[in-house]
Order: structure tokens, then C-alpha cells, then sequence
């Protein structure tokens, strides 16, 4: 019976909750690359190493094993005249650093509050599901899929 080790696509069903129990995000079916190809979340997939098509989960995941801690340094207060014309609140203003994006919360007469927090940042997320299907790569054949997907 094959198990989930490095290299190994997985097809599963996962819902993700909050610790109040509100569904965050509930998706028929995800795959992804199991190997540390940063794909999911780290301890997610140290929970799956060495499951069988079958198996269930349950992880609890601090927000900073999920989407991070909130930080107050990524909300900023800015003057509109230093901003684009056509911004409005839930626009996404790409930041000086690579990767980082601010969404607008805010606009009044002077300034915008830009922040650019994940939205579930602060978040522990409870992540619970099943494996549906299992195949075992070749390093090759990840390689090239990984590739693969940096292409798109």
C-alpha cells in the first residue's frame, strides 16, 4: 500500500475552520507536490507524511503555522495625494517590496488605510479532511512539474 512520502502528488478533500467553527474554506478537491515544496502549510504536511489513500486528518495550526501573525507594521496610513487617483476601499496597491500587496481598508477625506495582512492573518485554523488518492513520482517527474508550475 503506497504512502504519502517525498515526491508523492496527493488528492484530498480539506476544510479549513476557525477555532469558532466557521468554515473558511471547504474545497471539493486539492492536490499538491508532498516534499517540503511549500505547496501547503508545513505542519499539514509533516501531519500527512506516511498516510494511505483513506486516512483522515485533523491539525490544529497556530496563525503563525497558517497565514501568519497580524502585523501592525504592514497597516499604513497614507495621504491620498501620495496615492493613486482611482483607488477605492478593497483595491489592492502593489508595495515597494516584492510579494508584498496592500489592500485599501479605508479612505476618508485626507488619508487611506492600506494594510497589507493576509485576510486570515491572527487566524489558528483547524484543517480536516481525507485522502482521496495517492501517486508516487519519480524526482524527475517532480522536478519537471514543479517547473511546470512556475511557468504559469
Amino acid at each position: 500500500m503506497d504512502k504519502i512520502k517525498k515526491n508523492t502528488i496527493v488528492s484530498m478533500l480539506i476544510k479549513l475552520e476557525d477555532e469558532e467553527g466557521n468554515i473558511i474554506d471547504e474545497s471539493e478537491e486539492l492536490m499538491y507536490l508532498h516534499g517540503g515544496y511549500n505547496q501547503i502549510f508545513k505542519k499539514l504536511e509533516d501531519e500527512l507524511e506516511g498516510k494511505k489513500v483513506g486516512d483522515t486528518f485533523h491539525v490544529t495550526l497556530t496563525p503563525a503555522e497558517a497565514f501568519g501573525e497580524y502585523d501592525e507594521s504592514l497597516v499604513l496610513k497614507e495621504l491620498l495625494e501620495d496615492l493613486p487617483e482611482d483607488i477605492y476601499v478593497g483595491a489592492e496597491l502593489d508595495g515597494e517590496e516584492e510579494g508584498i500587496v496592500y489592500v485599501i481598508e479605508s479612505i476618508d477625506k485626507e488619508h487611506a488605510i492600506l494594510n497589507a495582512n493576509h485576510e486570515l492573518a491572527g487566524i489558528a485554523l483547524i484543517a480536516s479532511g481525507k485522502i482521496l488518492e495517492i501517486e508516487q513520482l519519480s524526482d524527475e517527474a517532480a522536478q519537471e512539474l514543479l517547473k511546470e508550475e512556475h511557468h504559469h
